[in-house]
Parts: C-alpha cells; structure tokens; sequence
C-alpha cells in the first residue's frame, strides 16, 4: 500500500487541531471550517479504508512500520484487522458529527475545536496502534482534551467529574502500564500481532498477574461493574459534543483492550475467570438498567444505560465463542451509533428547552417532531427493536454466548441478561413519554425544532442505524475474519 491511509486518518484531524490552536488570528469562522475539513478529511479516508478492505483476508491490512526506539525494539506500527477497523470508521464518523454538533459553540472556540480534534485523533490512534507502547501514549493522550472538554464546556458538578474522570482513568493507566511492561520483560517484544499469535510464556511475572494488571485498566474504561461510577458522572456533566465522543468511541476503547491485548494474549487465563468475569457483566446489565429507571436527569438516565449495555459486550467477550466475540464487537459499534445519538437529541432537546430533569419535561412533540421521531428511533433501537442495529448485536451476543459452552452453568447467566434488555423497554418508553407526550406545556412554547444542519447528522446516525439493523452482514463479515484469529 503505497499511501498511508491509518496515519492520515490519524494525523489529520492532529493536524487541524495544532493549526486551530497556534495559527494566530483565527476568526470563529475560519476555526470551523479548518476543523470540518479536518474531520470531514480524516473520515472520507476511513470510508476509503472501508471500502478498500479485504474482506476474505485474516490478519492485519493497511499497515505501517517503521523503528521507533529501536534499544527498546519499540516500533512506529499501525494496521486494522476486522475487530479495529469498524470502530476506526465509527470513531472517524462521530469525530465528523461533534464538529457539526458544535457549530453554534460560542465560548473560546479556538480552544475548544482544538481539544476536540486532540480527542478524536488520540481515539483513532488507539484503535489502529499494534505496537503496545504506541497503544499506550495514544490512550493516555485523550485524558487531556476530556478533562478540559469537561472542567471548562460542561455543565453541572464539572470540575468534581472531570477530576474523577482524570483520577479514574490514571488509576487504570497505572495497571496497564505495569502490565505492559511485565509482558515486555517476559518476552521482550511490543508487536502486538507477534505476542497473539505467539502467545506469553510464564516467566518470573505470573501470566496471571500480567492478565489483571492490563485487564483493570482495560475495565475501568469500558466500564465494568463496579469501576463504573465515573461514568455518569463524566456524562451528565459533559458538553453534547463530549458526551457523544466519550459514549459513542472513548468507552469502546476498553472492550477492544480486553479483546485484543487481555483474552487474545491469555486465552487460558481469560478461560479460567471468564465465570468470574461474566458474573460482572451479568450485574453490570441488570444493575444498570434499574439503576436507570430510577434516574430523574435525562443525559445521567443515557449514562447509566451505558453501564448496562457495555455489560452486554462483556459477557459476549467472556463466553469466548466467535459468535459471541462478533455479537460484542457489534454491540461496541451499535451502542456507538444508538447512544451518539441519543446524547446528540439530548443535549439538543436540552438547549432548545432549557431543561433536563424529567419531571419538568412534557408534551414537546408538537414544538420539536422531528427530534421526538429521532429520540423515539434512537430509544427504540436502545431497548433492542427490530430492524435497528441494537436488535441484531444484542441478539448475536446473547445467542452466541448461550451456545459458546465457556463453562458450565453459562446458559443461567445469559437468561438473568435478558432482564436488562426488559428494563430497558422500561426506561426508554417512559423516558419519551416523559419528554415528548402528555399536554403541551405553556413555558416550552419558545422550544423550536432541528435546523437544516440538524437534519443532517440526525439523520445520517438514523442510516446508519437502519442499515446495520436491516444488513448486519456489512459488519459481522469483516467483524468476523478478525476475531477468528483471536480465538485460541
């Protein structure tokens, strides 16, 4: 491959970022534009990638290489396999929908496009490093532009969320780190590829004490139960465009660690705890639906729903079949997609009211139908509708962990699941009606509907949706040909 499309992708959204926060006198204007181009840029190459890709082909495709550090045998090493490259598309996209989300932004807008860009530069690189000190900088990288993003355009307890935020995602860095380097002192080796296909021998370091050590970091991103409780604080307290980002790429972060460094490095580790670890997400699924059912704040109800539908992803991880590694994989994209767009309508309905506690809200479908028709698509697909991309993943999962035999007694916990998929429907109906029905009332008459730019993204994460709901194969295919060799 002559061109190097991942670096690209990559770089140039780093590359507006560094012109929109050190080229000077920048009006408001020309900052947005720079960062459209550069998103708009970053994602045409990732569709370019997408449509380029191999879909008959193992392994990894578009790579790059070159020596870093060689004393280290550190390597600059980039590619995407059938696990990374959709969540590198879906990265890409939504870093293209947060610009436009953030048109209307008003407050230190050179600052602000800037970070977003670092945000989504950093995820990109994440999701395309196959070098494991490279993986590392780019997932620390990102605690920057959050931490700003949510201390200076958030809202609510800002400055007590993004420190937590920061103090969570160290604390889990710390592990991973350590765990990082004890696989390098084991095997004295970075690449990626190389340590899953030739596994990591017990040496002084335990392997699994090296398997817990990357899989906290990895959890507490995700997050697993009970690492969760940054997360609807990091939520609700978020501006829209970071809200979007943090649910719809930054989380997914976790489960593809888990995927591909912590299971596909230690299979017989990952086997021998994976009742342990499918104990959490059964918790994590029934615990965060009711926990949403009880929530009264419409972007902290969206963020407990996350808790159990990343619960979903790892109980498809930790029933260790293809079917049900594919299902978690396509879980991680549609929840992408479906709780994008819910923060999206969210922080919408939030601007255009003033309000977000539920039991002030009513009645704002006859002032806002085209966003209540959204929200409802959006909600319908979360609680798992068919015809919506939520549907098939969570179908998937749950049918290819009941099958996948990881041990005995699998079949029990993958029934308790499906409570949550039942609360589900109960927290997202009564969440739209709460919103949208019932009287109109009189101090929302001001509230007015989506704008034409509005539209555009609404509507293409309603595509979206639609089509992986309607043709899942488009995905699962790809998904499949790069969890295959992940399972040992």
């Amino acid at each position: 491959m002559d061109f190097n499309y991942l670096s690209a992708i990559i770089f140039l959204p780093l590359l507006g970022a560094a012109l929109i926060a050190f080229v000077p006198g920048l009006n408001r204007k020309t900052i947005r534009g720079i960062a459209l181009v550069a998103a708009l840029a970053s994602f045409a190459l990732a569709v370019a990638v997408f449509a380029l890709f191999d879909r008959h082909l193992l392994g990894m495709q578009f790579e790059e290489m070159y020596s870093w550090i060689p004393v280290i045998n550190a390597n600059y090493h980039l590619g995407v396999d059938g696990l990374s490259m959709p969540l590198m598309a879906l990265t890409s996209f939504l870093g293209l929908v947060v610009v436009l989300i953030s048109w209307k932004e008003e407050n230190r807008v050179r600052e602000y496009f800037a970070w977003l860009l670092l945000l989504e530069a950093s995820i990109l690189g994440v999701f395309c490093s196959l070098d494991l000190l490279l993986f590392f900088i780019f997932w620390e990288i990102e605690v920057i532009p959050m931490y700003f993003l949510i201390s200076i355009w958030g809202a609510g307890r800002k400055e007590y969320s993004s420190i937590k935020y920061v103090i969570y995602t160290l604390f889990g860095s710390a592990f991973m780190l350590a765990g990082i380097l004890a696989v390098y002192f084991t095997t004295g080796n970075l690449n990626m590829v190389e340590l899953t296909q030739n596994g990591i021998a017990a040496g002084a370091i335990p392997a699994a004490a090296m398997f817990f050590l990357l899989l906290i970091g990895f959890a507490i991103k995700l997050p697993v139960f009970p690492l969760h409780t940054w997360l609807p604080d990091a939520h609700t307290d978020a501006p829209t465009a970071g809200s979007v980002m943090l649910a719809g790429a930054l989380i997914k972060m976790g489960g593809y660690g888990i995927i591909r460094i912590v299971v596909s490095f230690f299979p017989d580790i990952a086997k021998q705890y994976s009742v342990w670890m499918i104990a959490l997400a059964v918790i994590g699924i029934v615990y965060g639906a009711a926990v949403t059912l009880r929530q009264t704040d419409l972007k902290r109800m969206i963020a407990y729903s996350s808790v159990s539908h990343m619960g979903m992803v790892l109980l498809g991880v930790f029933a260790l079949g293809e079917v049900s590694m594919t299902g978690a994989s396509l879980q991680m994209v549609s929840h992408g997609l479906l709780t994008g767009l819910l923060f999206a309508m969210a922080g919408f309905t939030m601007h255009s009211t003033h309000e977000r506690d539920l039991r002030k809200l009513g009645g704002l479908a006859r002032q806002m139908p085209v966003t209540a028709v959204v929200f409802s698509i959006a909600g319908l697909g979360s609680l798992g509708l068919p015809l919506t991309s939520g549907f098939v993943a969570e179908f998937i999962t749950f049918t290819g962990s009941f099958s996948s035999g990881a041990f005995e007694g699998i079949k029990i916990f993958v029934i308790i699941s499906v409570i949550g998929v039942v609360l589900a429907a109960g927290y997202i109906l009564w969440m739209l009606q709460r919103v949208f029905y019932g009287p109109p009332q009189p101090q929302f008459d001001h509230a007015h509907d989506a704008d034409a730019l509005e539209k555009v993204y609404m509507f293409a994460f309603v595509i979206l949706i639609i089509l992986v709901g309607v043709y899942p194969a488009f995905l699962t295919d790809i998904m499949k040909m790069g969890i295959a060799p992940l399972i040992k």
